[in-house]
């Protein structure tokens, strides 16, 4: 970890215009929880329906597509990264720096919201805004090591991670029944589940399987990203 790249990357992601999004995402959510509290319409099952489909299903993956693809791809694009590369600093740490702030802008615009409108919503109730956060949380780990070596890998890491997101996880993760168990959505739901006593809240998807595929998928993006920067020439970019 290197204070320096993370406080520049940090930066740089609040400087850029997607960071719009990072704010535009959560504020839906939490202004759908006040609405729904105060027209009365959050009783347990609509209150899970909405941290299942927006907070899980659609905030989750959208902001681990962000914050993966942006703490990198556009330094690599742009050639900046080559100045960090002519540094002493060993390319497994630049990746995990990287990582660090991507999971840090997860937890500031995915995991706080969800519990604060979790909160809104069901108070304490089955421990469902707990849950709900605390899934976020591990499956934004596993999107922002995915996107993160995504955005190493290609220059068109933001298309691809899109389709990926929309395609795979929107639709066959969603609706086919095998799909399910190699999806991040699925798992991190599955630690959702285990953690609440809600009944509407029903995962695909054992919790043990989850657990490990979602340390796989962590550690293994990471170590990807690695060593591709590793690969990428100091005169330029892939």
């Amino acid at each position: 970890m290197n204070p320096t790249i993370a406080y520049i990357t940090f930066r740089a992601m609040l400087g850029r215009k997607r960071a719009l999004l990072l704010f535009a995402l959560p504020a839906i959510l939490l202004l759908l929880a006040v609405i729904l509290r105060l027209t009365g319409h959050n009783d347990l099952q609509i209150s899970t329906n909405v941290l299942e489909k927006f907070a899980l299903g659609t905030l989750l993956p959208l902001l681990g597509l962000i914050a993966g693809t942006g703490v990198i791809g556009p330094e690599i694009d742009d050639g900046q990264i080559m100045y960090v590369l002519t540094k002493p600093i060993p390319r497994p740490v630049i990746v995990t720096t990287k990582l660090a702030v991507a999971i840090a802008l997860m937890v500031l615009f995915g995991v706080l919201p969800a519990l604060v409108a979790g909160i809104i919503l069901t108070g304490l109730t089955a421990q469902l805004s707990l849950a709900f956060a605390i899934g976020i949380l591990v499956g934004g780990v596993a999107y922002c090591a995915v996107f993160v070596a995504l955005a190493v890998a290609s220059r068109f890491a933001v298309v691809i991670g899109l389709l990926y997101v929309l395609v795979w996880e929107f639709l066959i993760g969603n609706f086919a029944p095998g799909a399910k168990s190699l999806s991040i959505q699925q798992w991190a739901l599955s630690v959702t589940d285990a953690l609440t006593s809600a009944v509407a809240v029903k995962a695909d998807v054992k919790l043990g399987v989850a657990v490990v595929l979602l340390a796989i998928v962590a550690g293994g993006g990471s170590l990807l990203a690695a060593l591709r920067l590793r690969s990428l020439s100091i005169t330029g970019a892939d």
